[in-house]
């Protein structure tokens, strides 16, 4: 599998994982006191819809091309729509970037040396976000807890390695008991309900006591591409289940997907 953000920006994933970004940002901006965001693999930050990568899957079309003509709707979806409305689809660490506040700040870790190079070009203009070149998963252990003691911490690898499954819990499981308290997604793809199901139990062996699991499923696809993918959220935030839920009541019936949330541990 290789799910380098590139070739699927825009795509039904990518709207449901950054709808849960921003709702997860917008609850942490209720307090004025500062937090912290980790993108572990954070990509280049910002993709050309009708560039050669985005082109060759042409999922964007399937994706966010289809609510275009949404207008209002919750502040999750309204916020989201500002974001991504325009050619150059932002990646989530320039969604995080355009949403920090001056006491907040962004860590945006990236391993590929030239989408390092892309993704400090994008993230440049932001005084608070600061790129690093490595392991994010190394390097997620490396930055929890943040000073701030608040934070959101985002990982969605490209799973190009046969093991990433395992990395991604192991680092996930290694940061939730430094940092128990802060607010982690984990995007994976379905590909296999029996490897998806194992997955999270090896995240829910983390001790999390409240973890939140959201798959979507799109119909129609060809065979081959990704047909479903899923989040793992550890600590989501009060009413965080009912926001996604307002939002994807409108997108997901344009995107010709279904959703599905469990409680993995713990309850609203």
């Amino acid at each position: 599998m290789n799910y380098r953000h590139a070739f699927h920006a825009g795509n039904f994933a990518d709207v449901v994982k950054h709808l849960a970004l921003i709702a997860g940002l917008e609850h942490l901006r209720r307090k004025a006191t500062g937090f912290a965001v980790i993108d572990t693999h954070a990509g280049r930050g910002a993709y050309n819809l009708a560039g050669t990568e985005a082109a060759r899957t042409g999922e964007a079309a399937d994706g966010i091309r289809r609510l275009t003509d949404v207008n209002g709707g919750p502040a999750t979806l309204a916020t989201y729509r500002e974001l991504a409305g325009g050619e150059i689809y932002p990646g989530s660490p320039l969604i995080a970037a355009k949403l920090l506040r001056p006491q907040d700040r962004l860590v945006a870790v990236e391993k590929h040396p030239e989408d390092v190079v892309a993704l400090r070009e994008t993230l440049q203009p932001y005084a608070k976000a600061r790129v690093e070149e490595g392991d994010g998963y190394k390097r997620l252990v490396a930055l929890v807890p943040p000073p701030e003691r608040r934070g959101l911490i985002l990982v969605d690898p490209p799973y190009e390695a046969p093991d990433e499954f395992r990395f991604a819990a192991h680092a996930v499981t290694a940061a939730y008991r430094r940092f128990a308290t802060g607010l982690y997604l984990i995007w994976f793809p379905i590909k296999s309900a029996a490897e998806a199901n194992a997955f999270c139990g090896e995240v829910l062996a983390s001790g999390a006591g409240k973890v939140l699991r959201v798959d979507v499923e799109k119909r129609g696809i060809a065979e081959g591409k990704l047909a479903a993918a899923g989040l793992v959220v550890i600590n989501p935030p009060w009413q965080f289940e009912d926001e996604m839920r307002a939002a994807l009541d409108i997108a997901l019936p344009r995107l010709d997907c279904s959703a599905r949330f469990d409680w993995l541990a713990g309850k609203e």
